[in-house]
């Protein structure tokens, strides 16, 4: 149920903060006062296409806090779904700037509209002049009519479950064996194909590594050479680097016998001669090396090539190619001895889906007939609420075994609620309904026979009473009165028939204040309430006093009674 609504810089709304109860609540206040911005702070918060009109004029943005509690074991599976923490208590906001920027959170948490309009859906159904309709939707129209039905039809598609759940495990292992035999044929054909060629090359893992290693060896080989060359020449040559140390050791030895410190140098640089000699050495031997035979060179990049073909194929590595042809292989031996299994399991099929079929059939059965009992039943609420004429029906598609591929857990098909109101008017799908009044009086209908429809906690009903008045009126009021016991409804009217029966009373009143004009919100009781629905009778004399007074009493003693 919705607990409390804040509504702050929304049209005319400067601040608002309103408390709702449990049972019927009212709203009632002079055409234009403001109701309408109040249902479209509901309509906002709970995720509808935002306008920027709505912020007040002169301010930066608005902003709607609604508070609602719920034990729906579905919303909290949402919530959880999206890591948003599940309490009792629900609040949802949201923020709208004058540019048109919004912000929306569920529990503290920001979501997408998306996001916050699954949750919401579950929490509020609005009824009401151009409004979504939850039964507009026919999926809505089956819940409805499911949960009518009860425990009878909750058999029937546990029925139509376990069928299904034995073809998915048929259809899954013919997908396995690949069907039939043509097509068996033609999938080893291709599973010996992949096979062979990934065993023509047979792939080591790291090989590709070491091959691409070489090549890039190899590729770079002519400039190596060149280099290597160059150094050995620098070394080895007539009046080379060698030749040059080994003259300066013979000038530095002669000089010994003058200064000893000559030996020293003597030496080193004898040394150094080695050294050189050494490298030169090491020189011829990587020169030796990198005379690569042009076959290597054509035989690594022809077998780097195989390899990386094979990886492009079949997962991008050699470890994943070799995955698959083990696969291959598992898949290609089923295969070979698959057509006897084949055979048990096509007759499997067809046997099974046999019982789907029958099992939708009897669940279609078993909803027929508590549509047919439902339909009467609102066809009489509606008489009772000045629709005479009123048709009420449940339209069911029709089934063929050439769909059973096409059953889910809620059967084969679906249905529609079609509805006229006027004597010689065909029936109409309710999306084509054109009176927001007669749509919003066959929901209250509705209601009447499940409060609970759909799971949602608060219904909120706008200027159902439009058009309607005397004991029509009376017999509005009293299904409020019946739905209000089980659900929360808000309800907005100029009817103090129907306001006498409310268990909360909230008056919308515009003021001019200062130079601005504000609509302000409060809860009537005792003698406030009393003026409130003097007022809408028509009138301030005692005697319309007292003819309110009566209206309460009434109220008051058939709400008691129920």
């Amino acid at each position: 149920m919705l607990k409390s609504l804040v509504i702050h810089h929304v049209a005319l709304i400067d601040h608002a903060e309103l408390e709702f109860s449990e049972g019927l609540n009212v709203l009632t206040g002079e055409t234009g006062s403001g109701k309408s911005v109040i249902l479209d702070s509901i309509d906002f918060v709970l995720g509808a296409k935002a306008d920027k009109s709505m912020v007040r004029a002169g301010e930066r943005d608005c902003y709607v806090r609604a508070e609602f509690l719920t034990d729906d074991r579905e919303i909290f599976r949402l919530l959880e779904e999206m890591d948003i923490e599940a309490e009792d208590s629900l609040i949802v906001s949201r923020r709208l700037t004058e540019d048109g920027r919004s912000t929306l959170k569920l529990n503290g948490c920001t979501v997408t509209a998306a996001m916050l309009r699954r949750v919401t859906s579950r929490l509020v159904d609005v009824h009401g002049q151009s409004e979504h309709f939850f039964l507009l939707k026919e999926s809505n129209q089956l819940k409805l009519l499911d949960s009518i039905a009860g425990a009878p039809v909750s058999e029937k598609k546990n029925a139509v479950a376990e069928q299904l759940s034995k073809r998915k495990e048929i259809l899954s292992e013919l997908r396995l064996i690949g069907g039939d035999e043509g097509e068996r044929s033609r999938r080893m054909d291709i599973l010996r194909y992949q096979i062979d060629e990934i065993g023509r090359v047979s792939p080591k893992v790291g090989e590709d590594e070491t091959l691409n290693a070489l090549r890039t060896r190899y590729r770079s080989a002519e400039k190596i050479l060149e280099g290597l060359n160059g150094a050995r020449e620098e070394l080895v040559a007539d009046g080379g680097g060698t030749d040059a140390v080994r003259s300066a050791r013979r000038s530095v030895a002669s000089l010994e016998k003058y200064d000893s410190r000559c030996e020293e140098l003597s030496e080193r640089l004898d040394a150094a001669a080695a050294e050189l000699d050494d490298i030169a050495g090491r020189l011829e031997e990587f020169i030796a090396e990198l005379d690569v035979d042009e076959r290597e060179v054509e035989r690594v990049e022809t077998r780097y090539d195989e390899i990386k073909a094979l990886k492009k194929k079949y997962g991008g590595s050699v470890e994943s190619a070799l995955a698959f042809a083990q696969q291959a292989e598992e898949e290609y031996r089923l295969l070979e001895n698959s057509g006897e299994r084949y055979r048990e399991l096509t007759d499997e099929l067809q046997t099974t889906e046999k019982a789907l079929f029958a099992a939708c059939c009897a669940l279609t059965d078993e909803r027929k007939r508590a549509a047919e009992s439902f339909t009467k039943r609102v066809t009489d609420e509606l008489v009772t609420l000045n629709i005479p004429s009123a048709r009420f029906e449940v339209q069911f598609d029709e089934e063929s075994f050439d769909d059973v591929g096409k059953a889910t857990a809620e059967g084969l098909g679906g249905v529609r609620f079609l509805f006229s109101a006027n004597k010689g008017e065909p029936l109409k799908e309710l999306g084509k309904i054109i009176s927001g009044g007669e749509m919003s009086r066959f929901m209250l209908a509705v209601k009447a026979q499940l409060s609970t429809a759909g799971g949602i906690g608060t219904y909120l009903f706008d200027e159902i009473d439009a058009g309607i008045g005397g004991k029509t009126a009376r017999v509005v009021a009293e299904k409020f009165a019946k739905i209000a016991k089980n659900v929360q409804l808000i309800a907005v009217t100029h009817l103090a028939q129907i306001a006498a029966f409310a268990d909360t009373s909230l008056v919308i009143e515009k003021k001019e204040i200062g130079a601005k004009t504000v609509t302000t919100i409060r809860e009537a009781a005792g003698r406030e309430r009393l003026a409130e629905l003097a007022r809408l009778i028509g009138g301030e004399s005692e005697h319309v006093l007292a003819h309110a007074r009566d209206l309460i009493e009434e109220a008051t003693a058939y709400k008691n009674s129920l």
